[in-house]
C-alpha cells in the first residue's frame, strides 16, 4: 500500500468516528475534537508519517487532519446547537472521508480522472447512505431509504465537484458546503409525503437518467469531468425537487447549447470565438449558466417558507434557462458572421468582442428562447400567454448578457460571472412578467 492510498485509508477510519453520533448526542464533535488536538500536536513519527500530505511534510505541521476534523467538529457543533439532523452530520463527513479513499483506489490501478472522480461519487455516497441507516437504526427513526439515497448522491456530487477545484487541504471547504446543502434538502424533506413507490422511482429515475445524460456527454466531449459531474448533480435536483418537466427544460439547454458549441467548431476557432478546451465545458462555464436556475428551483422547492408562490419562481427557473439557452445560441451562431456592431453604440468591432452582436445572432437567441418557452408549453401547461412570458425572459436576458458584456467584463469580471447575471435577469424578468400578467 503505498503513502497517497494509506492517507486516504486513514481518514477514512477518522471520518467513520462520525457514526458515534448517535450515542453521544450533543457532544457529536467531541471525537472529531480529539483528533483535531492531537493532530495539531504531533510533528513526526509514524502518525504523521499516516497522514501527512506532501504540503504538510514540508511545514512540518499535520494542517490536512487538522482542517479536516475541525470541520466535522464545527458541523457536529450545529446538531445540538441548530438543531442538525444527525444523520446530515454523520453523511457530510463520510461522504468526503470515503470519497478521497474510492479516488485514490481507482488512481492505484489507472490514472483516469473520469473513473477517479466516479469512484469518488460512488464510495462517498454509499458511505453516506450506511451511515444515515445506521443512525436511523441507532436512535429508532423511521426508514427512509428513498430519502436518504437522494441526501446521500447529492451530497457525494457537490463533494465530487468541490473536490475538483479544491485539493484535500481545503476539506474544510468542501465538508461545510455539503453539511449546508445537506441540511437545506433536509428542511425541505422534498419526498416527504410521497409514497415510497413513487418516491423510489423519482430518485432512480432522475440517477439513471442524468448519468446516461452526464456520460454521453463526457463521451462526446461536450464537458469536461467537473461539468459532468455539476450537470448530474443539477439534474438530480430538477428531477427531486422539480419534477420530470424540470429536467426536460435544463437537459434541452445542456443537449442544444452543446451541439450548438460544437457546430463549425474549427471555424469558429479560425475566426477566434470559441469556447476554450475544444468546446468542452467545465464546473464555471455550467454553473454560470444554471445557478440562477438552480436558485430559482430551490425556492420553487422552499416556496411554503418563502414570499410569493411556486409558479413565480416557476416562470423563473424557465426565463434563466430560457436566457441561458439565448444567449448560448447567440454566441455562437453571430460569431460566424462578420460585422458584429457593439450593443451599447451600434459601433462595428471586431468578431469575438465582448458585448458585439450580429443580427443573425440576436435570430438565433430568439430562437433558443423559443425552444424552451415551447418545452414549457408541453411540460408546465404554461399556454400562449406564458410561453411569451419566458420567450420576454430569455430575450431580456440576452440583452442584459451583451450590455453586461460590453461594460463590466474584462478583468475582475469574468465571462461566468457575466452569464449569471444575465440568466438572473432572465428569471427575475420571467418572474415578475408573469406576475404583471396574472399567470402567477
Amino acid at each position: 500500500m503505498n503513502w497517497s492510498l494509506r492517507r486516504a485509508l486513514a481518514f477514512a477510519l477518522v471520518a467513520t468516528l462520525a457514526l458515534a453520533a448517535p450515542l453521544l448526542g450533543w457532544a457529536a464533535a467531541v471525537p472529531f475534537v480529539v483528533v483535531a488536538v492531537l493532530g495539531a500536536s504531533v510533528t513526526d513519527g509514524w502518525l504523521f508519517e499516516v497522514f501527512s500530505t506532501a504540503r504538510d511534510r514540508r511545514e512540518e505541521r499535520l494542517q490536512t487532519l487538522v482542517g479536516f476534523a475541525g470541520a466535522a467538529a464545527s458541523v457536529g457543533l450545529l446538531v445540538p446547537l441548530f438543531d442538525v439532523p444527525v444523520g446530515v452530520f454523520v453523511a457530510s463527513v463520510l461522504v468526503v472521508g470515503y470519497g478521497d479513499l474510492g479516488r485514490r483506489l481507482v488512481l492505484e490501478v489507472r490514472e483516469n480522472r473520469a473513473l477517479s472522480m466516479a469512484a469518488f461519487v460512488v464510495l462517498g455516497a454509499l458511505a453516506a447512505l450506511v451511515g444515515q441507516a445506521v443512525v436511523a437504526a441507532a436512535t429508532d427513526a423511521a426508514v427512509d431509504y428513498p430519502h436518504w439515497v437522494f441526501l446521500a448522491t447529492s451530497g457525494a456530487l457537490l463533494a465530487g465537484i468541490l473536490r475538483t477545484v479544491f485539493v484535500s487541504r481545503d476539506d474544510p471547504v468542501v465538508l461545510l458546503t455539503v453539511a449546508l446543502l445537506l441540511w437545506l434538502f433536509a428542511v425541505l424533506a422534498p419526498l416527504e409525503g410521497v409514497p415510497a413507490t413513487a418516491a423510489w422511482e423519482r430518485v432512480l429515475v432522475a440517477l439513471g437518467v442524468t448519468a446516461l445524460f452526464g456520460y454521453v456527454s463526457r463521451a462526446l466531449g461536450a464537458t469536461s469531468v467537473a461539468g459532468m459531474l455539476t450537470g448530474v448533480f443539477l439534474g438530480l435536483l430538477a428531477v427531486v425537487l422539480g419534477g420530470y418537466g424540470w429536467f426536460v427544460v435544463l437537459i434541452a439547454f445542456f443537449a442544444v447549447g452543446s451541439l450548438t458549441t460544437k457546430f463549425r467548431y474549427d471555424q469558429k476557432l479560425e475566426r477566434g470565438v470559441a469556447e476554450p478546451n475544444d468546446g468542452a465545458r467545465g464546473t464555471g462555464n455550467v454553473l454560470g449558466n444554471s445557478a440562477a436556475a438552480l436558485i430559482a428551483l430551490l425556492l420553487y422547492a422552499a416556496h411554503a417558507h418563502v414570499p410569493l408562490s411556486d409558479l413565480v419562481y416557476q416562470f423563473a427557473y424557465a426565463g434563466s434557462v430560457a436566457t441561458a439557452l439565448a444567449d448560448t445560441l447567440s454566441s455562437e451562431v453571430g460569431g460566424l458572421f462578420d460585422d458584429p456592431r457593439l450593443v451599447t453604440t451600434f459601433e462595428r468591432v471586431d468578431p469575438g468582442t465582448d458585448g458585439a452582436v450580429t443580427w443573425q445572432g440576436e435570430v438565433a437567441g430568439l430562437a433558443g428562447a423559443a425552444v424552451i418557452a415551447g418545452l414549457t408549453v408541453l411540460v408546465f401547461d404554461f399556454g400562449a400567454t406564458g410561453a411569451a412570458v419566458v420567450v420576454g425572459a430569455g430575450v431580456a436576458g440576452m440583452t442584459a448578457d451583451s450590455v453586461a458584456g460590453a461594460t463590466l467584463e474584462g478583468g475582475t469580471v469574468g465571462n461566468q460571472s457575466v452569464n449569471f447575471l444575465a440568466t438572473l435577469v432572465g428569471g427575475v424578468v420571467g418572474g415578475l412578467l408573469a406576475i404583471g400578467v396574472g399567470l402567477a
